[in-house]
């Protein structure tokens, strides 16, 4: 079934489950290489498609368990020219990668979707730099012409919206979301903070949201937080006001270390899924509009297990 006219997790009572740490899974779990950090790269093969898509299996488990639905994303991270230049794609190869991967999506939605569990199909939109720290700061017009073409691949595939993932600074997020809207497919942005709980770019992620909906009309369906510990975050949910509301999805990291710090670490530190999950139940209150739960690097499927069932305790 397609949902891009109608997200079914945005009239959910209860959050819709995403997955967690693809790349870090694959990498320390599993024993894959991934140059440049680039899952995406694995489309390129049977064995690779047949990795990615044992991957998603016990996140699909987990949304039927729980009898929710689940937000089911590419693995496009890295899909844009300037990753994909450095792996050897042409412009064409890239945009075939990001095609194969909605439909690996669609084949996992078709064998796994039912009444109880709708599965949205979400292109993932990753920076054009570095995750953790930007550098060659693109202007908005610059962002939005960047990002066109991996968007307006989705747009004419059979992905649901688009979710801008990682976003360290505003103007980079605005451009995606006007890309997004001139292609009329829903979109969602998700920045990173540090331990501070400001951007990578030093902006707090008050001002960040304020900044998007005010230069994008609140084009976005939604934003979220990912790649942060909740205990680099949870301070700034403090601040009220509608801000918060916008805020609709968490995808936290199973570590509490700092960005550089994991950068630099040589093994995977899975943290602890209970404590993570009571973490995030802490945070209910605060982010009474939840739609999307998962996790990000370092998490697997035990430390989304614990989040969404905290969550719902």
């Amino acid at each position: 079934m397609r949902y891009r006219d109608q997200l079914p997790h945005l009239d959910s009572d209860r959050p819709f489950v995403a997955d967690g740490g693809l790349e870090t899974t694959l990498i320390f779990h599993r024993g894959i290489e991934l140059p440049c950090f680039a899952a995406f790269d694995l489309l390129k093969d049977d064995a690779g498609r047949e990795e990615l898509r044992t991957y998603f299996e016990p996140y699909v488990a987990i949304a039927r368990e729980l009898g929710v639905g689940m937000l089911l994303d590419t693995a496009t991270w890295r899909a844009n020219p300037d990753w994909g230049h450095e792996l050897g794609y042409s412009l064409a190869q890239l945009e075939e990668a990001n095609r194969r991967a909605v439909a690996l999506a669609e084949e996992i939605r078709d064998a796994a979707e039912d009444d109880r569990t709708p599965i949205v199909i979400n292109g993932v939109v990753g920076p054009r730099g570095d995750g953790y720290n930007p550098s060659d700061l693109m202007s908005v017009e610059t962002a939005e012409g960047y990002h066109a073409l991996q968007i307006q691949t989705f747009a004419t595939s059979a992905a649901d919206m688009v979710t801008a993932v990682t976003m360290t600074y505003a103007e980079e997020a605005i451009g995606v979301v006007r890309a997004a809207r001139d292609v009329r497919m829903p979109v969602a942005v998700s920045f990173t903070v540090e331990t501070d709980g400001r951007l990578p770019s030093g902006q707090s992620l008050r001002e960040a949201v304020q900044e998007v909906d005010a230069e994008t009309d609140g084009s976005a369906v939604y934003f979220m937080i990912n790649c942060a510990h909740p205990t680099h975050f949870a301070d700034v949910l403090v601040e009220d006001g509608g801000w918060r509301d916008r805020i609709r999805g968490l995808r936290a990291n199973a570590s509490a270390k700092s960005h550089a710090e994991l950068d630099e670490s040589e093994e995977l530190d899975e943290g602890d899924p209970t404590a993570l999950g009571a973490e995030h139940r802490a945070l209910r209150e605060r982010l009474p509009a939840i739609t999307v739960l998962g996790g990000c690097c370092g998490t697997d499927h035990r430390h989304v297990a614990a989040v969404s069932g905290a969550w719902s305790d």
